[in-house]
């Protein structure tokens, strides 16, 4: 994930589209033309207007239903729902029935609790829902209607681009969430990640999990699920995001928590840093000589160890010696960890796993 040079453009988030194709199908419901593009007003005050790329009134003298779709543009936001066709459908219900909700293809169903929505529900936030109710009101007020109508939101392949995301770990199942709380997107500030770590330890929570693996990768996760016999809601894939979840636990604390991830990014972690991404932190050499040093490395590996290519070489020079290097930034990882989630409700156990590019555990601190 490469941050293009030069301002960035900003996006527009799923809740934002949907509420823009649902503003366009009501007042095509209820005049028989759809307005484009659609002016919405955000939470903060903003007033996009987006186009519509797909427009249906059904036919007939009772007509009842609408659909409109709006195409999302994430921006220079690296974002999987980049140009995905966000629709949604508006129907009349009974009057005094307000504004219902319901999932189309594409848009997933929750099934696990913790989430800020019920067990059954369309995974539509609260926010785009909240957004979506007062745009059908003012359509409603401006045309004398009831505002009584059934929304079902869809998303075009929102099924395969879900099994890109958090989706499936968190139990929302069969396609996407219908996101935002300010309708913007500001790229690559990943916020739709550190808003999936939060929600996956309120689901493991509330599924009673009282040990987590917070993981920056697929092989790490695996690794430490095998070690700790978990699975399922217990593991967070907190991917570079080390900070996002510390402290979300801190306000939210389990019993245990696995830390688990290459030497590499560990020994990121082992020198205070919270954000693991290359482009935000950097390995430094002189911290894993001087390691070295407080171990058994004599003045010739330390020397090696300093000029060495990355981490994982310094890690191999280091290992030949028989200087255990991994377990030091394990046990300072640790250091920082524990840092971080000082002042929590309840002490927290932790335990750090680091391991090789293969998958072998190389160093390990803690519970």
């Amino acid at each position: 994930m490469t941050r293009p040079a030069g301002p960035l453009r900003r996006g527009w988030t799923t809740g934002a589209c949907a509420t823009a194709a649902a503003t366009a199908a009501y007042q095509a419901l209820l005049t028989g033309e759809f307005p484009d593009p659609v002016t919405i007003t955000l939470p903060g005050g903003q007033t996009p207007a987006f186009a519509l790329a797909v427009e249906e009134l059904s036919a007939g003298p009772d007509r009842d239903g609408a659909m409109a779709g709006v195409v999302k543009d994430a921006g220079d936001d690296p974002d999987v729902t980049h140009g995905a066709l966000v629709r949604a459908t508006v129907r009349r219900t009974a009057p005094g029935t307000g504004v219902a909700f319901r999932a189309g293809p594409g848009v997933g169903t929750v099934t696990l609790p913790g989430l800020p929505l019920d067990v059954g529900e369309p995974a539509v936030n609260p926010v785009p829902r909240r957004m979506m109710r007062e745009h059908i009101a003012r359509v409603a007020e401006a045309h004398g209607a009831p505002g009584d109508v059934e929304i079902t939101v869809s998303v075009d392949g929102g099924a395969e681009i879900a099994a890109q995301t958090w989706n499936p770990r968190l139990g929302i199942l069969g396609g996407l969430s219908i996101l935002g709380t300010t309708g913007i997107v500001i790229p690559y500030s990943c916020s739709a990640w550190i808003d999936s770590i939060r929600r996956g330890v309120d689901v493991a929570v509330a599924a009673g999990d009282t040990h987590v693996v917070g993981a920056t990768g697929t092989t790490s996760e695996r690794v430490a699920a095998q070690v700790h016999g978990l699975s399922g809601t217990a593991l967070l894939d907190m991917g570079d995001f080390a900070g996002a979840l510390l402290k979300y636990l801190r306000r939210h604390p389990v019993p245990r928590l696995t830390v688990a991830g290459g030497f590499a990014k560990l020994s990121k972690l082992a020198d205070g840093h919270l954000d693991l991404h290359s482009a935000r932190s950097q390995v430094d050499l002189d911290a894993l000589a001087a390691r070295a040093a407080e171990l058994t490395a004599d003045a010739a590996l330390v020397r090696r160890i300093r000029h060495a290519n990355t981490a994982l070489h310094a890690l191999q020079l280091a290992r030949a010696a028989d200087v255990p290097l991994g377990d030091a930034v394990a046990r300072a990882a640790l250091r920082s960890v524990d840092e971080v989630l000082r002042g929590s409700a309840f002490p927290i156990e932790t335990d750090i796993i680091a391991i090789d590019r293969a998958g072998t555990i190389v160093g390990r601190a803690g519970h």
